[in-house]
């Protein structure tokens, strides 16, 4: 059947098209990926969603990483040359950095040339998280963990930008050149995810101060790729970083990764001279991109999902014939919409009736949700409905719980206009129109489509607002919204990284962009934020994960399954839900490329 491209598409497919002309035929291995939306700068501290993440981690680096390969996942050590030493109280953290690690080349040193990463550089980044002034959006991570850095902050909050950071900090300090030691103010077995995370990706003091404000567009790191300057426009270019340490592909991995283990193991990364990132916000253009060979490596569109995939793993012979291989694999992720509890209407303003009508009319929001139906329309009933915040596959999520807001059939929709009733709006009336904001695209617009016609069906009025993704994060940052359209991935595979969304203390900048602030709640969370991996703490766990199924904090959609489909000559590639760093790990079969490319 013909398909109509749109103009802006056609657009994009012109734009590709012309630069891969030379990809084809050019010698160098060149990774040809895209990502659905804009980046909007290349600082580490502000690197709050996964677009940005991913490209931030192609130039810089962490003390630590998620090996490749393992499954559960392991953390590994990157930019340190080990995991850290741990005390045996759980308060002090060493960490022993890697010597040899350069600096990319760049004019903000002298002579041009990158020096030596010290342990200085990263007492300097974690200060840069902590600065008020900078207003870092991984502050969360930290806030009251390490001895001092409460105070730094606050000391310095008021003074000149840049100043403060020579003050030494009780809980931070470099012993030496190569050894970093941290000390908490209590146990915090989840501090060391921290290190992995793109927020405390170590920068160099030179470059910060050479760019000022325009730092975010002149990324300097020590990682395997160079990016001259960042700007915003729908191409990203790196080049292999010619000064990059020696550092190899890893040896270990399942029996479902052996294979690629066993071949590439001890071969030094990167393996592709370039990578090509393209910003392709709608499904088609780049499902039309990937069948030509101008991208590598793609999800599967859902509106694609029934002509590219049969028994739900494996795909038509038509693309198998091509070579083209499916991967699948749960992710640690849940979809939700978000509710601004700052407002009286959706929060409860403080007061116990107003709570209790506030949360009636979430109750009775989640209960209009047919899920079921959404699933197959937007999935392909490949996610699992989410009953309460916690994922599959790590301890916290409460195996065979069935929420009781959530939809069952047509007896749901009567059930969520008697309780919409009680709530005081019976049958919607005097209930304000609600505004729900989401990211541009095609599929986010079907999607609020889909949840404004649910909502309508109870009484309830939405209107719906597109954002490019930048304006999106900032509006929920700054907390100029009212209901929201979004999903959260795992930053590190524990039930907290979860639950954390729901801790007051952490309303936005922090990760609770919905501000939700429930004393019971913040409570339970401290208890298990300090605790090892012992049953109590899971038990707290899946406390707090039936409490956030009854409050309905959130109204929960999914948890998905990632279905990517990749070209023959793509060597090495896993999915992984921590993709930061994965672009080094990937090769390219030049000779595969060229057999197979005349064929597409």
């Amino acid at each position: 059947m013909r398909t109509t491209v749109p103009l802006a598409a056609l657009a994009v497919l012109a734009a590709l098209a012309a630069g891969s002309c030379t990809r084809k035929t050019a010698d160098e291995k060149v990774l040809n990926v895209s990502i659905l939306q804009k980046v909007k700068g290349m600082d580490p501290i502000h690197t709050n969603d996964l677009y940005s993440a991913v490209e931030v981690a192609r130039v810089y680096e962490g003390l630590l990483e998620y090996d490749y390969l393992k499954r559960p996942y392991e953390l590994a050590p990157n930019l340190a040359e080990s995991l850290p030493e741990v005390s045996d109280d759980g308060l002090t953290y060493t960490f022993r950095i890697r010597k040899g690690v350069l600096f990319h080349d760049d004019p903000a040193f002298p002579g041009g040339k990158g020096r030596e990463l010290t342990a200085r550089d990263v007492v300097y980044s974690v200060k840069r998280l902590a600065d008020v002034r900078l207003q870092g959006l991984g502050w969360w991570l930290l806030d009251g963990k390490i001895k001092g850095l409460n105070e730094w902050r606050e000391k310095h909050k008021d003074a000149a930008r840049g100043s403060g950071y020579d003050e030494p900090v009780e809980g931070l300090a470099a012993v030496d050149d190569h050894t970093v030691r941290v000390v908490l103010t209590r146990p915090s077995p989840q501090v060391i995810y921290a290190f992995a995370m793109p927020f405390t990706y170590v920068v160099a003091r030179e470059a910060v101060e050479r760019y000022g404000e325009e730092f975010l567009n002149h990324p300097v790191g020590t990682g395997p790729f160079v990016l001259d300057r960042f700007a915003q426009t729908n191409r990203i270019t790196y080049e292999r970083n010619p000064n990059f340490r020696e550092k190899t592909f890893p040896c270990e991995a399942p029996p479902e990764h052996k294979a690629v283990a066993d071949e590439y193991c001890g071969k030094r990364v990167p393996f592709v001279d370039k990578v090509v990132v393209e910003v392709v916000v709608e499904d088609q253009p780049r499902w039309l991109n990937f069948q030509r060979g101008n991208l590598d490596y793609v999800a599967v569109p859902k509106d694609r999902f029934d002509s590219v995939i049969v028994g739900a793993r494996d795909l038509v012979p038509g693309y198998r014939e091509k070579g083209m291989e499916l991967l699948v694999a749960p992710s640690l992720d849940i979809t939700y919409h978000g509710f601004n509890h700052d407002l009286e209407l959706l929060g409860g303003g403080g007061t116990p009736a107003g709570r209790a009508r506030a949360t009636k009319l979430r109750q009775a929001m989640m209960l209009a949700f047919d899920v079921q139906r959404a699933n197959r329309l937007f999935y392909n009933n490949t996610a699992l409905p989410a009953q309460s915040i916690v994922p599959p596959g790590i301890k916290g999520h409460v195996a065979g719980f069935g929420s009781p807001w959530r939809h069952a059939g047509a007896a749901s929709v009567e059930a969520a206009k008697r309780l919409l009733a009680e709530a005081g709006y019976p049958g919607g009336r005097g209930l304000p129109e609600l505004a729900l904001d989401i990211p541009a695209s095609t599929t986010s617009r079907q999607m609020a489509e889909y949840f404004r016609g649910a909502m309508d069906a109870i009484g309830v009025k939405v209107r719906v607002n597109q954002n490019t993704w930048p304006e999106f994060q900032k509006k929920i940052t700054n907390r100029q919204i009212e209901l929201y359209a979004i999903a959260w991935g795992a930053d590190y595979p524990d039930a907290e990284n979860f639950l954390q969304l729901l801790y007051g203390p952490n309303r936005s900048p922090g990760a609770n962009g919905s501000g939700y602030d429930d004393p019971e709640f913040n409570d339970l969370y401290r208890r298990a934020s300090v605790m090892r991996d012992v049953p109590e703490r899971t038990a707290l766990y899946e406390r707090m994960y039936r409490m956030a199924a009854e409050r309905v904090p959130l109204l929960f959609g999914f948890h998905r399954q990632a279905y990517v489909i990749k070209h023959a000559w793509v060597k090495n590639f896993v999915i992984t839900d921590f993709e930061m760093g994965m672009g080094q790990y990937i090769d390219i079969d030049l000779a595969k490329k060229r057999e197979i490319m005349p064929k597409l």
